[in-house]
């Protein structure tokens, strides 16, 4: 194992999902069935690919959370969504990605991906500051 690598990888995974929601990142479940597997996809998604500086870490979450919206994967998006605000995603910018859904993937992705938003936000404390001028 890289040791440049394993560290970008630990110091991007702590950004990513070091504080808000408490979840497992997919890395646990993976472990449980192949460690070294694991530790491999890890090292290449989080530590090569998310380190890249192409795209800012905010920028690569809003992207990441747009393709899972459009995939109606709730539980990774759960976990990206918290993830993009960690790294300082602008929420209404973020709110504002779920909406572009409508066209491409339609109302349900638009409706599953804010109510998966509003959920993280509220389980942050956040929901009320952010969005109470809404109600």
């Amino acid at each position: 194992m890289d040791e440049e690598t394993k560290k970008r990888t630990q110091e991007t995974a702590k950004k990513l999902f070091g504080k808000g929601i408490k979840m497992d990142p997919p890395y646990m479940m993976w472990k449980e069935f192949d460690r070294d597997l694991a530790n491999d996809l890890s090292m290449f998604i989080t530590g090569n690919l998310y380190s890249r500086t192409v795209l800012t870490l905010p920028e690569r979450q809003m992207v990441a959370c747009a393709m899972l919206a459009a995939l109606g994967a709730a539980d990774e998006l759960r976990l990206h969504v918290n993830a993009a605000l960690n790294v300082g995603c602008d929420p209404k910018k973020l709110a504002e990605v779920f909406f572009q859904l409508a066209p491409y993937g339609g109302m349900p992705l638009v409706n599953k991906a804010l109510e998966v938003y509003r959920e993280v936000l509220k389980e942050r404390g956040e929901w009320d500051s952010l969005f109470k001028e809404n109600k």
